[in-house]
């Protein structure tokens, strides 16, 4: 099969649209992170490993990248039920529940922030009823990550949305018919059909979880090696002007962030290729 560069289009201009996208995502993403890497290389590499390997650092990954990851599997799990509900049912004040899903994207994240810390705290309304379970979830890892989980939910329910509406529910009522069970039709019918789209999503709430400082700052604590994520780590080398310290920890986090999310991208593209070849 002959490859062909230019694919047909009613639209003209390829070219100028083609040149107009290099050009800003070019001004916009790739020369900030070009600069973000020199500015990494003027340390030196001795320096440079010394630095993102140290045990605060490394401490502060692991909580960044763990807490994220939960995060963004909590949402993949409960955001589809969530955006079930509000595709598939009726029922009343519906838009209002639809609305609130939005909630995140428009609150400024300090006052997330301060908020979560408030309710979960030992005196707040949930906080005091975890006390005396033995659970502190404000000021600890677990604190992290519901207000990870918290800021990530919208970009799991507003990917899946469409692509549940996309799923005609003649669909499933053709395979009750073939004497499937609810749950054979969900596994074998329903989420091989919206994988990509939950993919996405989780994809999305990974990479919002990972620059997220504003809600976290205040419900962590910012106990070092305990409770510290990696964007108040770089916050503080840079209040420290410590410059290349905080672009090499933004390095390291650049890289794995692309390199998961490449991982990500790459399980969606093999599932939707196997849900068009089936």
């Amino acid at each position: 099969m002959k490859f062909r560069f230019r694919q047909p289009s009613v639209l003209p201009g390829f070219g100028l649209t083609l040149g107009f996208t290099i050009f800003y995502l070019s001004v916009i993403v790739l020369i900030p992170l070009s600069a973000l890497f020199l500015k990494s290389t003027a340390m030196g590499w001795g320096d440079f490993w010394q630095t993102v390997t140290s045990p605060r650092v490394v401490a502060a990954y692991k909580l960044s990248f763990g807490a994220s990851a939960v995060a963004a599997a909590l949402n993949a799990a409960f955001g589809f039920i969530v955006a079930w509900s509000l595709v598939r049912y009726s029922f009343p004040g519906k838009r209002i529940l639809d609305a609130l899903v939005d909630l995140p994207f428009a609150l400024p994240t300090a006052v997330s922030g301060i908020a979560l810390t408030t309710i979960y705290s030992r005196n707040g309304w949930i906080g005091r009823l975890l006390e005396p379970l033995g659970i502190q979830a404000a000021f600890s890892p677990l604190g992290v990550t519901i207000a990870l989980t918290f800021i990530g939910l919208p970009f799991v329910v507003r990917t899946l949305q469409p692509a549940l509406q996309d799923l005609e529910a003649e669909t499933e009522e053709a395979a009750a018919s073939l004497g499937a069970t609810r749950w054979q039709t969900l596994r074998r019918v329903i989420l091989p059909t919206v994988l990509p789209s939950l993919l996405t999503g989780f994809g999305l709430a990974f990479a919002r979880a990972l620059g997220e400082y504003g809600s976290v700052v205040f419900i962590a604590g910012n106990m070092p090696m305990r409770t510290e994520i990696a964007p108040l780590l770089i916050v503080a080398k840079l209040e420290q002007y410590d410059y290349a310290g905080a672009t090499a920890i933004a390095v390291v986090m650049l890289l794995i962030s692309f390199a998961i999310l490449l991982a990500i991208n790459l399980v969606q593209w093999q599932a939707s290729r196997h849900r068009m070849g089936g």
